[in-house]
């Protein structure tokens, strides 16, 4: 999980018996599909309950602020894991110990952007519930948006960022004194189209649409990034 996941659950392994953690991890993987499926608004805690096999007197036992302690549990819970799963895949591609050659800049630029897209279909629940908080993002707890955005796309944000500071260093990327944005760039040429026409990844792209997509945002985000 992301750090901020790990403080999270570091300080409930602290507080909670561990048998109860067990009992609310579940409940909240139960509760990331039905969110997942129906939305925050939609979601009832009946169905939260009936699909984590509990009664309601059970889950409010365990998430006394019911829905919402509930709903915020899930997002911060399963942000931290997809973010780790960036860093890892990142970490994986650019080691900013070991920069790439100039001549392989596209090429792992390229296996860092497939690495991303091949999120969707490892975390489907995700990032249905992320569809779901954009849609209904009005109906969502401020508090609730706010974890969400740091302990996901926040911590992943940062790092790439960080990655893109590393490039910009070794001589291989020109970010114009401001490595954020080119990371933002470099999500919106590549994972972030893919996710807009898939719904999400609800409706998969051909993979040979997939992988143009891919490797003409990358191109577009080399010949603007580049290293004169």
């Amino acid at each position: 999980m992301g750090s901020g996941n790990e403080a999270w659950l570091e300080q409930a392994r602290r507080e909670v018996p561990p048998r109860k953690l067990a009992k609310q991890m579940a409940i909240a993987s139960a509760a990331c599909g039905v969110f997942g499926r129906e939305g925050y608004a939609r979601a009832s805690v009946d169905t939260l309950a009936a699909e984590a096999g509990i009664s309601t007197r059970t889950l409010y036992n365990h998430f006394p602020g019911g829905k919402a302690e509930l709903f915020r549990t899930v997002v911060s819970w399963t942000s931290g894991e997809v973010a780790q799963a960036q860093l890892a895949r990142m970490a994986a591609v650019l080691d900013p110990e070991r920069p790439p050659r100039a001549e392989d800049l596209e090429r792992e630029l390229v296996a860092l952007a497939r690495a991303f897209v091949g999120l969707l279909a490892d975390y489907p629940n995700h990032f249905a519930l992320v569809r779901h908080i954009h849609a209904e993002v009005d109906h969502v707890p401020a508090e609730v948006l706010a974890a969400w955005r740091d302990a996901g796309p926040g911590a992943a944000g940062r790092a790439l960022a960080d990655a893109m500071a590393s490039l910009a260093a070794a001589g291989l990327l020109d970010v114009h004194g401001d490595p954020a944005l080119a990371a933002q760039h470099f999500l919106a040429l590549t994972s972030h189209l893919i996710v807009q026409l898939s719904s999400y990844g609800v409706l998969p792209l051909a993979p040979a649409e997939a992988d143009r997509l891919i490797t003409g945002g990358v191109a577009a985000f080399v010949r603007a990034y580049r290293a004169a």
